[in-house]
Order: structure tokens, then sequence, then C-alpha cells
């Protein structure tokens, strides 16, 4: 079933929160997301400091959803790279994994950040997240340790230090 990507609307918030919590539910598991909960179901201030793409099917539901970052100096930045986009919390409808949408809504923000003339894409990703993982290897993102950030169990109540593990992609400016 073929997919279309479009920026999120603010109707539609609430249902990217829901989509977004349960895909990083099914990852860590309901007792390890803590405070990280808050900050998923925040979509309308990830749309404010950035973009918020949605992944829809035929029938106009979201199977899934990404910010895209257009730079550094936002509340939703991880990195100060003025020549350098980024994507944060890429989620896919648990039930709709396999169909594409997490594929679409990553060449969605490598589209955006050629169109801004920006050199790379950075994200951060975890060892839970393999599929997600696999999917960046194979468009063309490398590992970049340099960048890694280790999250201590402090700040996670508790839970085991995460680590934060950085990719890179280089852009063709177009």
């Amino acid at each position: 079933m073929p997919l279309r990507v479009r920026e999120a609307s603010a109707s539609e918030y609430a249902t990217i929160a829901a989509l977004t919590v349960a895909a990083y539910e099914a990852l860590f598991g309901r007792e390890h997301l803590h405070a990280y909960r808050t900050l998923l179901e925040d979509v309308e201030s990830r749309a404010a400091a950035g973009q918020v793409l949605v992944a829809v099917d035929d029938a106009g539901a979201i199977v899934g959803s990404v910010g895209y970052v257009a730079g550094p100096g936002t509340a939703m930045s991880e990195f100060d790279d003025a020549d350098a986009c980024g994507m944060r919390m890429l989620a896919v409808d648990p039930t709709r994994r396999g169909e594409g949408a997490g594929r679409a809504l990553t060449e969605a923000c490598l589209a955006r950040g050629r169109e801004a003339g920006r050199l790379r894409v950075l994200l951060w990703s975890t060892p839970a997240m393999a599929v997600a993982r696999g999917l960046y290897g194979r468009l063309g993102f490398r590992r970049v340790p340099e960048r890694d950030v280790l999250i201590p169990s402090e700040q996670l109540d508790g839970d085991p230090p995460l680590h934060l593990m950085a990719y890179e992609r280089p852009l063709e400016v177009a």
C-alpha cells in the first residue's frame, strides 16, 4: 500500500503522540520510558521547534511520524553543526511495521535537508532500535562514535545508562 509523507496538522498531534509512545513502548517497555514519555507525547513542542512529518496510507491513517530538525539552535537540536540537519523520534505504528513508513519518513528528511542546502543529516539511535539502525545503514548513514552520548542512570530514574549511538548521512546538495 503506497504511503504519502506530509507535514502534520495540529489536529493530529494527539494521534501522533499515542503512536510515538506505542512505538517506543514496543522497544523499551512501558516501565522504562519515565520522563521521556513526556517528550514523546509533546508533539506540539516538536512542531514548534521544527517540522513533524507523518506517513499516511491511502485511507488517510497515520502509520508513522518523525521530527525534522532544520539545524542547530532549536529545542529539538541535539547538535551544534551549522551544516547539519537532524531527525528525532522516528516512530512507526507497531502494527504497521514493514510497510515502508520508516524509509519514507527518513527519505523525506533527507530531501528536506538537501533542499535547505545542508551537508549532512545527524541522528541518534539506541541498541534496542536494531531495525531502524538497519534502515539507516541501507540509506547511507554511517556510525560516528565520536558523537555518541551516554545518558547516566541518574537522569533515567535509576534505569541503566542509555547509550545513544550517533549516525551521519552526507547529503548531495541539489
